[in-house]
C-alpha cells in the first residue's frame, strides 16, 4: 500500500465540486479524486509520450515578402462575399 497524499491549499471551487462529483457518482470522496488522479497520470503520461517532429520545420517562414504578398493577392477573392448566394 502506498503513502497516503495530502493536498493543500485546494480551491474551494475545486474541493466543492470535486465533493459533489463524487456524491453524485456514488463514490468517496478518496476514491473519486484516486480515479481523477490517476487519470490526469495516464493522460501526462501519453503527451510526454508524443513524438516531436521537426521535419516542416525548413519551410516556416521562407516566404519572401514578395511571395507573401503574392500569395494575398492571389487568395484575395475568397474574402469577398456573393450576395447572390445569401438570398
Amino acid at each position: 500500500m502506498s503513502a497516503p497524499i495530502t493536498i493543500q491549499d485546494l480551491d474551494e471551487a475545486t474541493a466543492t465540486w470535486i465533493s459533489e462529483e463524487a456524491v453524485r457518482r456514488g463514490m468517496s470522496v478518496e476514491a473519486f479524486t484516486r480515479q481523477l488522479l490517476q487519470k490526469g497520470v495516464h493522460l501526462e503520461r501519453e503527451q510526454a509520450q508524443l513524438p516531436t517532429y521537426h521535419d516542416l520545420d525548413p519551410l516556416a517562414g521562407t516566404w519572401s515578402e514578395e511571395q507573401a504578398n503574392e500569395f494575398l493577392s492571389a487568395v484575395d477573392d475568397f474574402e469577398q462575399v456573393d450576395e447572390k448566394l445569401w438570398q
